[in-house]
């Protein structure tokens, strides 16, 4: 990997675009949120706004990790992984959504310092993956902004089913949209 973090140009911009715009959409649906709404739920899922963001940032920071400091020994860790779903005592909302964006500005330092898309990445075993696999850096930041897109959907609904509020009428609303 290079040391520069020049500007980021062509694909890598490309990728970096989609995921920048699925974070923005994510952190929509978590305005004006405060510790109560953001551990509600309001489904019948598991899932909170509060845990959603604290595991999109323990995902992607495993992800970046695994690009930048390739283990053909990892192993995925399965009581980590359940554990990021939900804030526990202690942890709080505002500060997971810090976090987030500080996860957002270290993978955009890990895009930039990568010399080749193509390299090769062996990824942790794990009980979906029992065989050790290898992806593309390209293939995994691909799969960030898939998990991304996957928890901004989840997101939504929760939001909306919590007090009405959805991310299409909130960027409506930015754009000066009155509806």
């Amino acid at each position: 990997m290079s040391n520069s973090t020049s500007a980021v140009t062509g694909e890598r911009a490309d990728i970096l675009a989609i995921l920048e715009d699925q974070r923005h959409n994510f952190l929509i649906t978590l305005r004006g949120l405060d510790q109560e709404k953001a551990l509600a739920r309001t489904t019948v899922s598991e899932l909170t706004l509060g845990g959603l963001v604290k595991h999109l940032t323990e995902v992607e920071g495993d992800w970046i990790t695994t690009v930048l400091e390739p283990d053909e020994n990892a192993v995925f860790d399965m009581d980590t992984a359940v554990d990021t779903f939900h804030l526990v005592d202690g942890e709080l909302f505002s500060e997971q959504v810090k976090k987030y964006e500080a996860m957002a500005a270290r993978t955009r330092e890990a895009i930039a310092s990568l010399d080749d898309l193509d390299v090769l990445v062996p990824l942790p075993i794990a009980p979906w993956s029992p065989e050790r696999e290898w992806w593309t850096a390209r293939k995994i930041l691909l799969h960030i902004i898939r998990e991304t897109s996957q928890h901004s959907g989840h997101a939504d609904i929760i939001r909306e089913s919590l007090d009405g509020a959805n991310t299409t009428m909130q960027m409506g609303a930015d754009a000066g949209m009155e509806f």
